[in-house]
């Protein structure tokens, strides 16, 4: 049975807790931690999570195996390219300020389709009224947030993405961003690469 770990307290330390089970992840090292029976049993009463992570429905890109956790670690909630609607958010900041997570983490990936189309759309490789359209419409405004308004390629509209979704996410007069002011929560935006499986801290949120 794996030894199950401490809950990080602090946002640095659930930061850490995660890039290090990511590393483990990429290096083989795995240890699969708090996914027995026994662990089980103790989370039927009460979960304390040390990390939401707000990601892409993207099968390759489950939460628990790219940062070797288990059972009660991670308040997961993924969209096709991590689209935020009020369901969304809402369930971001109960995970915040129900459940007490020191970390957000905004997870997007490269060569992700939900990003890929909406990139195509702006090259006009992609006509008006094709399906998939509520979630193109809802990635195009991140265009704002790339060089002149433009996205060389898909995996630059895919950064500029998460910082966008950063911004949604901690916009004035929400729970997640009292919570960034208060110094209870940090919020970050990762990439994960496909191929080699390492998670990268692409846009850190400033500590309060």
């Amino acid at each position: 049975m794996a030894e199950p770990f401490d809950r990080p307290a602090s946002p640095a330390a659930a930061l850490a807790e995660l890039l290090a089970g990511n590393q483990r992840f990429v290096t083989g090292t795995r240890v699969h931690p708090n996914q027995d029976a026994e662990f089980r049993a103790s989370l039927a009463a009460e979960q304390r999570p040390f990390a939401v992570v707000f990601g892409c429905s993207d099968s390759r890109l489950a939460a628990e195996i790219i940062f070797d956790r288990g059972l009660g670690d991670l308040f997961v909630v993924r969209t096709a390219g991590h689209i935020v609607g009020e369901e969304v958010l809402a369930s971001i900041e109960f995970g915040v300020t129900q459940l007490g997570v020191p970390l957000v983490a905004v997870l997007g990936h490269d060569s992700c389709g939900a990003i890929a189309a909406a990139h195509a759309a702006v090259t006009g490789e992609r006509p008006p009224g094709q399906t998939f359209n509520a979630i193109v419409e809802r990635v195009l405004p991140s265009l704002l947030y790339t060089p002149a308004g433009t996205a060389e390629d898909v995996d630059t509209l895919g950064h500029a993405h998460v910082q966008r979704t950063l911004d949604i996410l901690t916009s004035p007069g929400t729970a997640i961003a009292d919570a960034v002011a208060a110094g209870q929560c940090r919020v970050v935006g990762m990439s994960y690469r496909l191929a080699d499986g390492r998670v990268s801290v692409i846009s850190p949120a400033p500590v309060a």
